[in-house]
């Protein structure tokens, strides 16, 4: 389902736990991290879709979060040639994007990459809220700084705001396609090189 610029409409999610830090996933069998996000179906809101790549991405009900925020307008990206399927080239650009603001009220333990048989990712992490940006896809890093600093009113004060911008900022970059050890994902995280083997 394109608009008639080209652009699928879509949801993105920033999940908060109680530490003010931010849900980061790596995208299946690649080296590529990012917030939650996917298509609104038709017949859909923005809410709903939310809410349903909520639990298809994260395994997540909405008694498990509470929504903060949502970015007021549809913020766009277009993406480059040699992502777009041959047949599709000239009709779609790219995505235009609501973001949501969520506060996980339920327990690490709730998350479950696997909670359908397509799992999007197959490592997690919290983050610091100004996650390093050089691990996105370019093409969605200013989409993602948008909707992070539009947002980041609403970040409960548990930690200062311009305390992990700074933090952030003092750390460098990232070198580029690099992504965090697996052995250094923090307790309750899950890392799985490959989530369709079969478990022995």
């Amino acid at each position: 389902m394109l608009d008639r610029d080209g652009f699928r409409p879509n949801v993105g999610i920033i999940l908060l736990n109680q530490r003010s830090q931010v849900f980061w996933g790596k995208r299946i069998r690649t080296h590529s991290w990012q917030f939650p996000q996917g298509g609104i179906d038709r017949g859909e809101n923005p809410e709903q879709a939310m809410f349903r790549e909520l639990h298809e991405e994260l395994g997540l009900f909405p008694h498990h979060v509470q929504v903060l925020a949502r970015t007021r307008d549809w913020l766009r990206y277009e993406v480059p040639d040699r992502y777009i399927r041959r047949d599709a080239r000239g009709h779609y650009r790219g995505q235009k994007q609501i973001w949501f603001l969520l506060q996980l009220i339920g327990h690490d333990w709730d998350l479950n990459l696997r909670a359908t048989d397509h799992p999007e990712f197959d490592a997690w992490r919290w983050n610091d809220y100004w996650v390093p940006l050089d691990v996105v896809v370019e093409f969605k890093r200013g989409v993602y700084e948008m909707a992070l600093n539009e947002l980041s009113r609403y970040v409960p004060r548990s930690l200062a705001r311009a305390e992990l911008r700074n933090r952030f900022m003092r750390g460098g970059p990232r070198r580029e396609g690099s992504a965090p050890d697996p052995q250094d994902l923090p307790p309750g995280a899950s890392f799985d090189p490959d989530p369709q083997r079969p478990k022995p």
